[in-house]
């Protein structure tokens, strides 16, 4: 193990040498740049489109969270600016060709180059309010699901929710400019509208955007775990996989779908209603599903129905793809590795070990997954028999959804509003930075060397190195 760590830190701590028209801006945000840093001059047109995007939530279709050109991180990081928005900010940001996305709880979608400056900004209509809806932990709800971006098309699509009642679209922005090249309603029939919500991320696959839903903080009223996917030019119907469950089982972690090379999406399902006695409903659950909304295969604990009836289910972590296997770890504390493939049935596991309870993303270098663990982010190894091994356990405090770069993992302690360079190789952190009041499941994007972090009152935009 202590080989493995050494060359995995080794990896990291090199730095990652790897590899039309224009609408009238609206008013732009507040910007605030700390008295004491010294500007960071903004890349050039050429070296900004030379890096690689960040085009959806831990910047690739399996969300591994890795930057492997960030430059190596030295010394403290330090925020350079932070824009105050008109909502909270749930989403991940995206960053396009040196275009930073930044959507918000009041359905407004803003870009901003490299020099922190608004290049458009677009407003969707008004999002719901907290009046309309019987439970819920976000006033009002807009968009929360991190977008994703389309580069064959120069679409961003986000979903947001609107008021006056409740409803869901999937809209399709152009990048260069933000106008509304389409938009389609996302509400199919068998659920509750009003009790739906759209808090994963959105994926691209099978030549269609996909759109996950679970219900509301308190699990209130008739929603179903739902994933719709709609052609990314907005023709056809929608076609959706629905858990075949009386209520709840929820796809709602924040990741979204996982895609694998062949295009199939891995979700992780919530609690259903279904308990002991009951017929299994694919609740507490991992599913594999196809480009045409059909179940693949699927994964259930062999204690699903118990863990239904404790609300201890996998839902709360996206499944992490790591090699041949997935990894994932829920409510309960239990983490499982499932073989890519044969994904077990129920209780079929590779293998199971007590290693903490996961909301949120994951990030993957090589064999070693970052785990967002309510106590502490954790390092697990999966070794070449689908073993598990913990390497090391971060700061109590430190428990946001890591990612990867510049030889840091990079992790938020969310209640203090801090950012924490970790060591690859022990955890420890080297460096932190205050960001500002973020929500539970907040993640950075990475872009060079600068690290994106939403806030409930915006964005702030940090570099690795001073």
């Amino acid at each position: 193990m202590r080989v493995v760590t050494a060359v995995l830190a080794a990896l990291l701590l090199a730095g990652c040498t790897s590899t039309s028209r224009k609408s009238a801006p609206a008013t732009s945000p507040a910007i605030t740049s700390p008295s004491t840093a010294t500007a960071t001059p903004a890349p050039t047109s050429s070296a900004a489109t030379a890096l690689p995007d960040w085009p959806t939530y831990h910047g690739d279709a399996v969300r591994s969270g890795v930057s492997t050109t960030m430059p190596a991180a030295t010394g403290t990081p330090r925020v350079e600016v932070t824009l105050k928005l008109d909502g909270q900010v749930y989403a991940s940001p995206l960053v396009v060709a040196g275009v930073t996305i930044v959507a918000t709880e009041n359905n407004t979608v803003y870009a901003f180059d490299q020099s922190h400056k608004q290049v458009w900004k677009r407003h969707l209509g008004n999002p719901s309010p907290a009046g309309e809806r019987q439970c819920g932990n976000i006033d009002p709800l807009g968009i929360t699901g991190t977008p994703v971006f389309d580069k064959a098309s120069g679409l961003v699509f986000v979903a947001p929710e609107y008021g006056g009642p409740p409803r869901h679209e999937l809209v399709a922005l152009d990048v260069t400019d933000g106008s509304v090249r389409w938009h389609r309603s996302i509400d199919l029939p068998g659920v509750e509208t009003r009790a739906m919500q759209e808090r994963g991320a959105l994926a691209i696959t099978g030549g269609r955007v996909w759109v996950p839903f679970g219900g509301l903080a308190g699990d209130c009223g008739g929603y179903k775990g739902r994933v719709v996917g709609v052609a990314l030019d907005g023709s056809g119907d929608p076609i959706a996989y629905t858990v075949p469950t009386t209520r709840e089982a929820g796809i709602w972690t924040p990741p979204g779908p996982s895609v694998d090379a062949s295009g199939h999406l891995f979700v992780a399902v919530g609690n259903g209603e279904s308990g002991q006695g009951d017929p299994y409903d694919h609740s507490d659950s991992v599913l594999e599903i196809d480009t045409n909304a059909k179940l693949v295969d699927s994964f259930s604990p062999s204690t699903w129905a118990t863990d239904n009836e404790a609300d201890l289910d996998l839902g709360s972590q996206g499944p992490t793809l790591i090699g041949k296997w997935v990894f994932i770890a829920g409510k309960s504390g239990t983490a499982y590795v499932l073989r890519r493939g044969s994904l077990g049935g129920i209780g079929g596991q590779v293998s199971s070990a007590d290693v903490c309870k996961s909301f949120g993303g994951t990030a993957v270098v090589g064999d070693v997954a970052y785990v967002p663990c309510t106590d502490g982010v954790r390092a697990v190894r999966i070794d070449a028999n689908g073993q598990l091994h913990v390497l090391w356990h971060a700061g109590d405090s430190i428990a946001g959804s890591p990612v990867v770069g510049g030889g840091r993992v990079w992790a938020l302690d969310q209640d203090a509003g801090v950012l924490h360079g970790l060591d690859p190789s022990s955890g420890k952190s080297l460096g932190q930075v205050k960001v500002g009041v973020t929500s539970r499941f907040a993640t950075p994007a990475l872009y060079g060397n600068r690290l994106y972090v939403p806030t409930l009152t915006g964005l702030s935009i940090a570099t690795s190195s001073p």
